[in-house]
């Protein structure tokens, strides 16, 4: 692993959860949906910490909020440094993002399987987690270099 690209990762991880955020509450202006403290409760589940009201959570849900969205990013730098690169590797990254959450969020018995919520609040997720995982992409596919000739070089299609 190199640490450059894993930095430059990271960049592209804060700017993805910025993204995902401002997604995220245009969406609730217009839903009124409630913020969610899952990430903070998954945290004080795995830091051992004592249960405590979500008001009393803001900073920790915002660290974990924030954190994995950032640390993951580091993971979309490698995955650019060795070729999956562009729409391919946003959508695997996405994927990772996903089992990341919830294998926490469950684990921790936080969570519920997504198959179990609400079809509008399973939408809502992937549509935020896309949007997270495809800016990362794009940031980390701009600030990494990939190995030479990955992906090939093509003409456009009008002159094929």
């Amino acid at each position: 692993m190199t640490s450059g690209a894993a930095v430059r990762g990271l960049v592209a991880g804060f700017v993805g959860v910025a993204a995902m955020t401002t997604g995220e509450k245009l969406e609730q202006a217009f839903t009124r949906r409630p913020n969610s403290y899952v990430p903070g409760h998954t945290l004080e589940r795995l830091l051992r910490l004592p249960s405590k009201p979500d008001a009393e959570r803001l900073w920790l849900n915002w660290a974990m909020h924030w954190g994995q969205g950032v640390l993951l990013g580091a993971v979309r730098g490698q995955m650019a440094r060795r070729g999956l690169r562009g729409p391919v590797g946003s959508f695997m990254f996405l994927n990772l993002r996903l089992l990341n959450d919830q294998t926490l969020e469950n684990a921790t018995g936080v969570g519920t399987p997504p198959w179990t919520w609400p079809v509008d609040e399973q939408v809502i997720d992937l549509l935020h987690k896309a949007v997270y995982a495809f800016t990362t992409g794009v940031v980390a596919d701009r600030l990494v270099a990939g190995p030479v000739g990955v992906p090939a070089r093509r003409k456009p299609w009008a002159a094929r």
